[in-house]
């Protein structure tokens, strides 16, 4: 070691290993003691031996395990170190100012910021961030780690999935684009880490893990529909970091943080990376994406709403309504005719139970949608559902959302 500097991580976490390791060696050096006492005649009882060689196999297991666990978190800590020096250089601060007039007609302008990334999947390095970050914003500009900013134009928006491209004036060199994998390989569980820019805290990072996947959120830009497909994570994530990047541990993007539920501890959104694969060619080809309509509204079965409709079935999408002239409409899904009251909410009763999408076991309104949100306008479906008691299958194609 060297007087005056500091110890590195993996020194502290070495010494740190030393005890559980001498621990391990003296209770070798019983178990070792014990066979020779019972090789030498000794009079020890056999059962109450055998007992205690168990007993000190395992303390040697949990030791061991001890000390394996100890050398991952050194080796995690070192390794999410390395993704953020290996990506930094490749997220940027988005900033500009959002017009609005009060009752008077007088005008302000009021600055917004966020975050955002680099990435190529169409042959030029774009910028990739939330709607909600930039829908509206005039004087945009891009801030990289090192304090240089250029400005960008807009060139895609999606406010159903959150999404937005950017095309920046900066140099190619400043343009490194992550790389991006596909989010259907996250399973609950899995380290994630965060990178942006919150409360203008630039090139922060967090880091948790996936808390659930395939959720389905609400928010003020996508208006009447839901965001599905989201991942919930417990990386902490504020105003500010919405457009970053969502990371594994390899440093691969695989998803893009977009909300926080206000008040809550620890639960925050990303929206999935393969919602970006598929979308990001027509985001710079038309400057928009069309997504697939069923036309419903759905109530997710639980066990005290089975019960109050007298159904055997406690999972589900129980249908409430159906747009009229819709693809549900035209395929003949049967909405509710009658109110209910459970647990103090009205639904609908007497409409069709969805129980199975192509074969997909469908439990919830969230699965429903994030499964919808995979497919396309014009492709057919078919949906298993429950009607009068009865399982059959109806075949529906789905249209353009309007």
């Amino acid at each position: 070691m060297v007087f005056g500097m500091p110890e590195s991580k993996f020194a502290s976490a070495s010494r740190a290993s030393i005890i559980p390791l001498l621990l391990i060696i003296f209770v070798a050096g019983m178990y070792v003691g014990l066979l020779f006492n019972q090789g030498s005649g000794t009079s020890v009882n056999e059962t109450a031996l055998v007992q205690r060689i168990g007993a000190l196999e395992s303390q040697v297991a949990a030791l061991q395990s001890q000390i394996n666990d100890m050398q991952a978190r050194n080796l995690t800590v070192q390794s999410i170190n390395q993704v953020y020096l290996s990506v930094r250089d490749s997220i940027v601060t988005v900033s500009g100012l959002v017009q609005s007039t009060d009752i008077f007609g007088r005008t302000s302008y009021t600055s917004v910021i966020g975050s955002g990334f680099v990435v190529n999947l169409t042959g030029e390095p774009l910028i990739v961030t939330n709607y909600h970050v930039v829908s509206g914003v005039v004087n945009g500009s891009v801030t990289f780690v090192d304090g240089e900013a250029y400005p960008f134009e807009v060139i895609g928006l999606d406010k159903y999935s959150d999404l937005a491209v950017l095309r920046a004036s900066a140099p190619a060199e400043k343009l490194v684009p992550l790389t991006i994998a596909s989010s259907s390989s996250l399973s609950v569980g899995d380290l994630v880490i965060a990178i942006g820019n919150p409360y203008g805290l630039e090139s922060t990072m967090t880091s948790g893990i996936v808390s659930q996947i395939n959720r389905a959120i609400q928010t003020e830009t996508a208006g009447n529909f839901t965001i599905a497909g989201v991942i919930q994570i417990t990386a902490p994530i504020n105003p500010g970091n919405s457009g970053g990047p969502l990371l594994d541990s390899q440093g691969r993007v695989v998803g893009i943080t977009t909300a926080i539920i206000t008040g809550s501890q620890n639960v925050g959104f990303a929206i999935p990376s393969d919602t970006i694969i598929r979308e990001f060619a027509s985001l710079v080809e038309t400057g928009g994406y069309v997504h697939p309509y069923l036309g419903i509204t759905g109530y997710s079965l639980n066990y005290a709403a089975s019960r109050a409709l007298g159904l055997n079935q406690t999972w589900g999408v129980l249908v409430q309504t159906v747009i009229s002239g819709g693809p549900a409409d035209r395929a003949g899904i049967r909405g509710g005719n009658q109110s209910v009251t459970v647990g103090g909410d009205q639904i609908r009763a007497g409409g069709d139970v969805i129980l199975y999408i192509d074969g997909v076991k469908i439990k919830s309104m969230d699965e429903l949608s994030s499964y919808l949100v995979t497919r396309y306008p014009g492709q057919q479906i078919a949906l298993t559902v429950l009607r009068d008691g009865t399982v059959r299958e109806i075949h529906a194609t789905l249209g353009a959302r309007p």
